[in-house]
């Protein structure tokens, strides 16, 4: 059993002892800290409201009784979105003028976990020391509920998908009418959860009329692991070259994170999702950017290729510290038009502040339909990157913050970035190193035109890691 108890949130595996699994009790326990915390910010006299959404996984209606239970015990509404995506949730809370919003899901993790992921009243995620809040009331059971003549009531909004799809069909560059004249043949793979329920509604709205279905029944049974990576989607990749058609969508189960296939087969790569998307907004530009050249934001784990095609268009590209709530302060910093993260996430302010696959699907068709060709020649468009993921597990000994700063040191000459961990540059290659929160492990990403050189440039960097290790235990 795994409880993970962090300034996002909580999320751990249904079952076990409080505290060592997702128990009821914890989630009581963190939903009661989260909705004690939003009262305690608040200076309004009126009733407080939270939305709530959930995937499809099997624990979600439990958890979702649950988290409204203890919400109302506390005297705040509750406007329930039932199965939902989390950009759909995120743009409730706007809409609805509501305090906040909890969304339950474990995005691509396995079946046996949840977790709630906590938004403020902008619909964006609680930042870092609004979370560190969350937690020591939670550790305090600083709760005060709600008497009986004051307790919260709920109400249901079951069109907020419909509102969701009908805000992206209205911005100035998804092109439906460019959509509809290509007769798009599309296979969806929505790992049967609620991305069943927006795929398909979103693509018979842009005037896709050919959509072949795997696994979109929300249900929660998902058919492989729901992580949208290259090894875990054999069956759309056979799927679209058996049907002939133009294009595979694979979401996660809660739809923040898009991976696509090439007609051919083979995966487009979730880190160019961002990149080909942000090529297209860059090179549309809406009315209000006019003569204006757009900036975008990814983090320092992401590709290259994203600067390459923002540099190219004359934008400037800003990297952040890794997470989605990073990516969203530096875009706002550096009034980026597009940003997100390299594993699919697309955030596209135009809508909103968060990631959201389905409007990322509307603006690749938009921009793929302009482009004429196939998806697999898109693709070749775009410069080549291959990134390495690779860890170097420490003994608790030792400590990982001098060793991060000694490989600092070591490369001095070469630019180099400290706003999480430590990014190094080396032309168009780099190194990426972060330790982790819950164990001692530096966790190295490394990018180059090759894989083998990527590979080869991780090694690198971690012969440098033990003999800075060997150094320190001879001292």
């Amino acid at each position: 059993m795994a409880l993970i108890k962090s300034i996002s949130g909580i999320r751990g595996t249904i079952g076990g002892k409080p505290g060592d699994g997702l128990s009821p009790l914890d989630i009581v326990k963190f939903t009661a800290a989260f909705g004690t915390w939003l009262l305690n910010k608040s200076t309004k006299p009126k009733k407080h409201t939270i939305i709530i959404g959930r995937d499809a996984r099997i624990s979600g209606e439990m958890v979702q009784n649950l988290v409204a239970g203890t919400l109302k015990g506390l005297g705040i509404d509750v406007v329930y979105l039932g199965l939902s995506t989390t950009p759909t949730v995120e743009m409730s809370v706007v809409e609805h003028k509501a305090d906040g919003g909890i969304i339950i899901t474990a995005s691509h993790n396995p079946k046996q976990w949840n977790a709630l992921k906590l938004l403020n009243g902008k619909g964006e995620f609680i930042s870092a020391a609004d979370g560190v809040e969350v937690l020591k009331i939670a550790d305090a059971e600083a709760f005060n509920f709600a008497e009986v003549t004051k307790l919260g009531k709920s109400v249901s909004d079951p069109n907020a998908i419909q509102k969701h799809i009908d805000k992206i069909l209205a911005l100035p560059l998804v092109d439906i009418k460019a959509i509809k004249s290509k007769n798009f043949k599309i296979v969806i793979d929505c790992v049967n959860s609620t991305g069943g329920i927006a795929v398909p509604a979103l693509l018979k709205a842009l005037g896709v009329e050919t959509i072949f279905e795997l696994y979109c029944e929300p249900n929660g049974q998902f058919p492989h692991n729901p992580e949208p990576l290259p090894e875990h989607l054999g069956d759309i990749s056979k799927e679209v070259k058996k049907r002939n058609a133009h294009l595979g969508i694979v979401v996660d189960p809660d739809v923040d994170r898009l991976a696509l296939v090439c007609e051919d087969g083979e995966m487009f790569g979730e880190e160019y999702t961002l990149v080909a998307v942000a090529d297209y907004v860059l090179k549309n530009l809406p009315g209000g950017h006019a003569g204006k050249k757009g900036n975008t934001v990814s983090n320092l784990s992401s590709t290259r290729a994203l600067r390459d095609v923002t540099e190219k268009a004359g934008g400037k590209y800003f990297a952040s510290a890794v997470g989605e709530v990073n990516v969203v302060e530096a875009m706002k910093a550096n009034h980026a038009v597009i940003g997100g993260e390299g594993n699919g996430g697309i955030i596209y302010p135009e809508l909103h502040y968060g990631r959201d696959a389905l409007v990322g699907i509307a603006l690749f068709l938009s921009h793929l339909a302009k482009f004429g060709k196939s998806t697999s020649m898109l693709r070749a468009t775009y410069p080549s990157y291959h990134i390495s993921k690779n860890k170097i597990e420490l003994t608790p000994q030792i400590n990982v913050d001098e060793v991060l700063e000694g490989i600092k040191t070591k490369y001095k000459k070469q630019p180099v970035n400290t706003i999480d961990g430590v990014k190094i540059e080396f032309d168009k290659e780099w190194v990426h190193l972060r330790k982790s929160n819950t164990e001692p492990i530096i966790r190295i990403y490394s990018e180059s035109q090759s894989q083998t050189t990527a590979k080869n440039l991780a090694e690198k960097i971690i012969s440098d890691i033990k003999d800075l290790i060997a150094e320190t235990i001879n001292k």
